[in-house]
């Protein structure tokens, strides 16, 4: 897995707490908050999280420790063997139905 460079990284976690910081003292502000949403998804976008909390976290993990594995979600499973370029086995191919024939086989 490409991981993002650790400045760009760096950059957006500090952006993303400063604007967090300013949307805690103005929680009323909407540019406020619409300026702390954006820098949320950006971070989320980077560290590929679904949740601005998860992301920020997972940017510190990898600042912290430089780690490829901090970027991935802890207990996260690799990716299936076809994406490393194996064929899948034929029970891997079976079709979704239940039938017992390999997709194709029909």
């Amino acid at each position: 897995m490409l991981l993002p460079a650790k400045s760009e990284v760096a950059r957006q976690l500090r952006r993303y707490r400063a604007w967090e910081r300013m949307m805690l003292a103005s929680p009323a502000d909407r540019a406020v908050r619409g300026a702390f949403e954006d820098s949320g998804h950006a971070l989320c976008a980077l560290m590929r999280k679904r949740c601005a909390r998860e992301a920020a976290d997972a940017a510190e993990r990898y600042l912290r420790t430089g780690l490829a594995a901090s970027a991935e979600e802890p207990g996260e499973r690799p990716r299936a063997a076809t994406a490393a370029g194996r064929r899948p086995s034929a029970v891997e191919r079976h079709s979704p139905a239940g039938s017992g024939t390999p997709s194709g086989a029909a």
